[in-house]
């Protein structure tokens, strides 16, 4: 846990086994530790770095633990609990240099990962064979920008999470993992990236659709139109725009294509999956350069096939620019 005084100096509380790690790893100086047994417990060691009698205190109302906010509830009963999270997400919104060039880091990262994918695809292949060659490409390729010196040797370049792949009749079934299922021709083959295109914290969002052997008609009219989608999306984007113009953007060509609109066009990238604000109907957040951003393209056809494209983007002062790299067009088998 991380406790912020707004007059003192902040205050890192972590379990005793880990705490020498964690104090090569922070800036912070005051490093406290706490133990599953005795007295040294992480509700005494939070007392102690909160006081008897704070004024008030402020949590990520959305992510704090239960079992963290029912000890503040128990142990303040009369101290209000405010909700922190939307000036934390006013500050990581904008992103800066620094943090645009680690995002570009995940995005090389996440680029090998695709191409190892598609080199995978052909007939009779498994699906869990292409995750596993996910995996491989991509923590090697992480592994290129790490050393063993300072901070960086805490940094794993190991890609893991569970590949989100679908493939076949299944291709509709968003966030389907991958199985044993063997790839037959003409198959669409869906990978998602979301949960583990990530770089010292840093997550992206990265998808793409492939067929094997060749495409039927039908779902390289929903592919393309997904693409499409996204295209109509991406060019919406520049400094000024509202974020639910650029959803607005992709819903007209689901329409004029006889799809249903999407909810949601994109989502906000960083250090956690999904920030604020996102690209959809209502969000009136004013794009700014440094905003960076999951773009999609998205169109399910139950049971039959699916259309998905996904790029990571960061708002420039004239536009955007990519973040993450692979053909945007319909792609087949190797």
């Amino acid at each position: 846990m991380l406790v912020v005084d707004a007059d003192d100096a902040p205050i890192v509380i972590t379990p005793l086994m880990e705490s020498e790690m964690v104090a090569e790893m922070t800036w912070v100086e005051d490093v406290r530790t706490w133990e599953d047994i005795g007295e040294r417990t992480w509700g005494r060691a939070l007392a102690g770095a909160l006081g008897d009698n704070p004024s008030a205190i402020y949590i990520e109302r959305n992510s704090i633990p239960a079992i963290v906010r029912n000890h503040l509830d128990d142990r303040y009963p009369g101290v209000p609990l405010l909700d922190i999270s939307p000036v934390l997400g006013g500050i990581r919104m904008i992103k800066t240099p620094f943090e645009i060039e680690v995002m570009k880091q995940a995005g090389q990262i996440a680029g090998a990962m695709m191409e190892a994918a598609h080199n995978s695809l052909s007939e009779g292949a498994r699906e869990y064979e292409s995750a596993i060659a996910v995996i491989e490409a991509g923590s090697r390729k992480a592994a290129g920008f790490l050393t063993d010196k300072g901070w960086d040797r805490f940094v794993s370049p190991m890609i893991h999470n569970l590949q989100i792949l679908q493939s076949g009749k299944d291709a509709s079934m968003v966030h389907r993992r991958a199985s044993v299922r063997a790839y037959e021709r003409l198959d669409p083959v869906y990978f998602c990236f979301c949960n583990m295109a990530q770089f010292k914290q840093y997550k992206l969002g990265f998808d793409r659709m492939f067929h094997i052997g060749d495409v039927r008609d039908e779902d390289r009219r929903v592919q393309q139109a997904a693409i499409d989608a996204q295209q109509a999306a991406l060019a919406a984007i520049r400094p000024g725009v509202p974020a639910e113009d650029v959803a607005a953007a992709a819903n007209e060509v689901y329409r004029s294509r006889g799809y249903e609109t999407g909810y949601r066009t994109g989502r906000s990238i960083g250090v956690a999956y999904l920030e604020a604000p996102e690209l959809k109907s209502g969000d009136k957040t004013v794009l700014q350069p440094g905003m960076t951003f999951a773009v999609d393209g998205g169109i399910s056809v139950d049971g039959i096939t699916a259309g998905r494209i996904g790029d990571s983007i960061v708002v420039t002062e004239t536009g955007f620019d990519y973040i993450t790299q692979y053909p945007r067009e319909i792609l087949l088998s190797k």
